[in-house]
């Protein structure tokens, strides 16, 4: 029997650091760092980084529901995001990097907002929640050499992240609640 697969997108700033959270989950088939939610057709990492394109960097998520729901796949992304800043995340400013959770269908959409309400009703966060919840575009996939940049850089990803921010705040906000 062939397996069912569905996709899941979502920006959350860099997309080298939003891979690694998701690769490692059974059930998740694969992880591709790309552009979507802009204008411009087959968008390269250097006019999305100038902040021109009207891309987020966002990973899409190719899953086996059957081992994963999307529910799941939903409480993995939220603490890897500052679901407040709306000028980036960490030390990536600019549109490009803000936060998005792109809907694959009406299922997703009414997961995405629940979701989106209970974080906004916890009161983890002093400031509003301003991740966006859009439908899914045109995904384009990033240039090879992005691809699984934890893995295959391993030295790069691990200073860039920490250099980010990224862990300090997620520990801060999210693991000590």
């Amino acid at each position: 029997m062939e397996k069912k697969l569905e996709k899941a997108t979502f920006a959350g700033g860099c997309f080298w650091c939003m891979v690694k959270p998701f690769d490692q989950w059974d059930g998740v088939e694969s992880v591709i760092s790309g552009y979507t939610g802009g204008h411009e057709v087959n968008p390269t990492y250097e006019t999305v980084k100038a902040g021109t394109t009207g891309h987020y960097e966002a990973v899409q998520i190719t899953y086996e529901p059957e081992k994963i729901s999307y529910q799941q796949i939903l409480d993995l992304y939220w603490p890897q995001i500052d679901p407040t800043d709306d000028g980036g995340q960490f030390h990536d400013r600019g549109p490009q990097y803000r936060t998005a959770i792109f809907y694959h269908n009406n299922e997703q959409k009414e997961l995405a907002i629940g979701s989106f309400k209970e974080l906004e009703n916890s009161n983890r966060f002093q400031k509003d929640i301003v991740t966006k919840i859009s439908p899914v575009s045109t995904f384009y996939p990033a240039e090879e050499y992005h691809q699984d940049f934890y893995k295959k850089n391993n030295e790069d990803y691990i200073e860039d992240r920490e250099k980010s921010g990224r862990d300090e705040f997620i520990e801060k906000h999210w693991e000590q609640n």
